[in-house]
């Protein structure tokens, strides 16, 4: 039998308020105090990112305030940078590609909540989401979940995106388009 954290990763329903999983978002919750508070910017603030995301190359570069429900779903490549501001709710795998830039208040979500009251009260499920690498995420934009965006696409500030998006492309509005071809 799966335990729970196990079906969220999965992308299978799952009960979010479950021990297992409470008790790792609180643990979760005193890295990212460590992070955001008490060893922002000291000589422990790089051992402390790789605490948090074990998972990710271990010179991943965060600007507090950081946010996020798991770390270890957050799988950052090389050179991956991620502005002040940003929240990644990682029930599921958020993979982001080498060199990808994240501008100030991105949101990335895995979580999806059914849209019948009476489901919503008992589970949700997650689903992945993939950046690939040298993209440039606009501030303030939301990434939806089971969402993957192409090699170097550049998604502009305050978009929604909530389908996937090609390489080399420019997406942007609410929901986000396409709107032109890149590095041609």
């Amino acid at each position: 039998m799966k335990t729970e954290k196990e079906k969220m990763v999965s992308g299978e329903p799952y009960d979010a308020f479950c021990k297992e999983l409470t008790d790792i978002r609180t643990n979760v919750k005193h890295i990212l105090h460590k992070l955001n508070v008490t060893e922002y910017y000291t000589d422990k603030f790089q051992a402390t990112i790789n605490e948090l995301c074990p998972n990710a190359a271990e010179n991943l570069n965060i600007v507090p305030p950081f946010y996020c429900d798991y770390g270890e779903n957050i799988h950052a490549a090389d050179g991956v940078f991620i502005n002040s501001g940003a929240c990644i709710l990682d029930g599921a795998k958020v993979t982001i590609g080498k060199k990808t830039l994240l501008a100030p208040g991105v949101h990335i979500y895995t979580a999806r909540h059914p849209v019948n009251v009476e489901e919503r009260r008992v589970w949700e499920d997650c689903q992945p989401v993939t950046i690939g690498e040298e993209c440039w995420i606009g501030g303030h934009s939301t990434i939806c979940p089971g969402v993957t965006i192409g090699d170097r696409a550049v998604i502009g500030a305050g978009a929604v995106v909530t389908k996937d998006i090609p390489a080399d492309t420019l997406a942007v509005g609410n929901p986000a388009r396409v709107i032109r071809k890149l590095n041609e």
